[in-house]
């Protein structure tokens, strides 16, 4: 079965690394905010100003003046800290992210991302995701693997506006998990009962069961 988007989450927690100093976008990146392992430290910083974010709170624990860039409440810990955004952003713009999880329209097999705007619909704005692709040291891309049509969303080159060129490093989707390598895609891992030819199958529109190396490079349109 494809994950959901909590087991989704859970899947991009086992990125975390004892000590990170991590940023989470908005939509399913939030969620990993509650599978952070009791045993490591692990500092959630956000675009607003946030450094030391806790796991979502009870309806007993919500502070309405408390919350993440994506306007979502949240809780604190002993060791939070508050600063405007342009020190906020200076933490990004300096490196001193290890990693960010960010949702994503489509990326494509070099790991460009499109996570912006969809051309002709309202957006509010860019928010943080230029400085973040640019900033951070590593970037993991979640989504669904296919959109509303049943379309892959992980292309050879992306169709909508991109937020940054080659700075995906992992994709997560619902159905399995990739690496980008130099070469191409390589799929590392599956949600469970989602097998290799399943994948390779909606990948590449294969439907006799035959499918090229696991370790891929696309040599058509969609995976």
């Amino acid at each position: 079965m494809p994950w959901d988007r909590n087991q989704m989450a859970e899947r991009a927690a086992l990125e975390l690394e004892d000590g990170f100093y991590v940023n989470l976008g908005i939509g399913i990146p939030t969620l990993v905010s509650n599978y952070v392992p009791e045993d490591y430290d692990i500092t959630l910083q956000s675009e607003n100003g946030m450094l030391g974010m806790g796991a979502f709170p009870t309806e007993e624990e919500i502070d309405p003046d408390l919350i993440n860039a994506g306007k979502q409440t949240v809780t604190e810990l002993e060791r939070t800290s508050y600063f405007s955004s342009s020190q906020s952003f200076a933490m990004i713009r300096g490196g001193h992210i290890n990693l960010s999880i960010l949702g994503a329209m489509e990326v494509s097999e070099t790991g460009d991302l499109a996570n912006w705007m969809i051309p002709g619909k309202l957006v509010k704005g860019m928010g943080g995701a230029m400085d973040l692709v640019a900033g951070v040291k590593r970037v993991i891309g979640i989504m669904d693997h296919t959109n509303k049509s049943g379309d892959s969303k992980i292309l050879k080159e992306c169709t909508l506006p991109l937020t940054g060129k080659s700075v995906v490093h992992q994709i997560i989707t619902n159905l399995c998990v990739f690496n980008v390598k130099q070469d191409g895609l390589e799929i590392i891992e599956y949600a469970d009962g989602v097998g290799r030819s399943i994948v390779l199958t909606l990948l590449y529109g294969i439907e006799n069961g035959i499918v090229p190396n696991i370790h891929l490079k696309v040599e058509q349109g969609r995976y």
